[in-house]
């Protein structure tokens, strides 16, 4: 029996033995830039050190994983900031600054560490992994009152939602069988859906620009605005047997129609997150793209054992869709009331010190060894940014209550 595919992907994704319900977890199925490089988690960690200067080194600082596959991400965070010298910071009159947000201690007194203050969630419906440490919580829900971070790396993709096609009498929802993928043509999108397309998703076909720079900073009131065009497809990633999941630039079957994918759970998914959130920062990674440049046939796509498959919501894949960035923006400001920044992937880890470049050939004459390390991680962090692959994907930051820094290296 065909369903609407916001049911079809809610049932395939998370119900019982759902995709990422089930099995050992995504990591067997696709590549994201957690799996790719330490560089990523390392540039993360940068990242989480500035929300905690900018909000005075509070007593606890939360970092928050959402969508957290089987908590790789916090597990790598766990170690970094573990590898740091556990020792506190002695504070002095001459050095203490005035924050808006927070407070420093008294003059003399020493400030615990970030190891000491930081405490790490995993937001995720699969149950505990057995040799995940302890440092780590796991939950189903996104917890409140977080004073911190909050990481959503490939999450709003898989968060599920409708698809529409364009008819004679207007859009129209898709419904799909899940054993088979077959698609049929259901009722006129409700009133809510249709505004939603009418703002975000132009009727009129427009090629995808695949060079466009995706580079959009706006303030909360100016969020609606969406002249920028999307990033670049992801391709194979190198070095690994799987692949990083990407816009199906040409897929095997184009559908004749103009589709949309109705974006409406995501920005308020989005919405809500933002809204658990005191002081902080929350951060949306993902492949997406923005009003001038929707792809007229859509993403929607799966991902099985390293390999891109037809998106069958039957539970034994992966589907996903691209993230509709500008949206998901809006309703972010929206709640937080402040700026919000979405540059590409390759910018921002720049701007955190992950640049890619090789090490000077110089090293190789005075320590061999050294530059052959120092060239294994610039390689690794050139899969990171490279404007064809990861590096194209989208970081959507949204601030709450705090200044928003840089978000690309001048």
């Amino acid at each position: 029996m065909s369903a609407s595919w916001q049911d079809a992907m809610s049932r395939a994704l998370y119900g019982p033995g759902g995709f990422f319900v089930a099995g050992t977890g995504p990591a067997d199925h696709f590549r994201t830039s957690v799996h790719a490089s330490p560089a990523f988690a390392t540039a993360l960690l940068r990242l989480i050190s500035e929300v905690d200067a900018a909000l005075g080194h509070p007593p606890r600082l939360d970092v928050v994983d959402v969508g957290a596959g089987r908590g790789e991400l916090l597990h790598s965070l766990l170690r970094l900031v573990a590898a740091e010298p556990a020792v506190g910071v002695a504070v002095r009159a001459s050095t203490a600054s005035a924050r808006p947000l927070g407070e420093e201690p008294p003059s003399g007194t020493v400030r615990p560490s970030l190891a000491e203050r930081v405490r790490f969630t995993a937001v995720e419906y699969a149950d505990r992994p057995k040799n995940l440490p302890e440092e780590i919580s796991w939950t189903a829900q996104i917890p409140t009152k977080i004073t911190g971070v909050l990481l959503a790396t490939e999450w709003l993709d898989n968060v599920p939602l409708d698809i529409a096609v364009q008819t004679e009498d207007g859009w129209r929802y898709l419904l799909v069988d899940p054993e088979s993928g077959t698609e049929t043509t259901g009722d006129p999108v409700s009133p809510a859906d249709l505004e939603w397309l009418t703002k975000w998703w132009p009727s009129a076909a427009s090629p995808v620009s695949a060079d466009s720079d995706p580079r959009l900073a706006v303030t909360w009131a100016d969020a609606t605005s969406g002249s920028e065009s999307g990033s670049r497809a992801a391709r194979p990633a190198q070095g690994s047997s799987l692949t990083a999941r990407s816009r199906p630039g040409c897929p095997e079957t184009p559908h004749p129609d103009h589709r949309a994918e109705i974006g409406r759970t995501r920005d308020e998914a989005w919405a809500s997150a933002v809204r658990k959130i005191e002081r902080g920062l929350a951060v949306a990674i993902d492949y997406g793209h923005l009003r001038d440049s929707r792809p007229v046939h859509g993403t929607l796509t799966g991902y099985r054992a390293g390999r891109q498959v037809p998106p069958v919501p039957d539970g034994s894949s992966d589907v996903t869709a691209h993230v509709a960035m500008d949206s998901v923006a809006s309703a972010g400001a929206a709640v937080a009331r402040c700026a919000y920044s979405l540059v590409s992937q390759r910018e921002a880890l720049r701007a955190l010190g992950a640049d890619g470049g090789r090490p000077p050939l110089s090293l190789a004459g005075t320590d061999p060894a050294g530059y052959v390390r120092a060239l294994a991680a610039a390689s690794a962090v050139a899969e990171l940014t490279d404007p064809a692959g990861l590096g194209g994907h989208l970081w959507l930051r949204q601030p709450v209550g705090i200044p928003l820094g840089p978000a690309v290296a001048r």
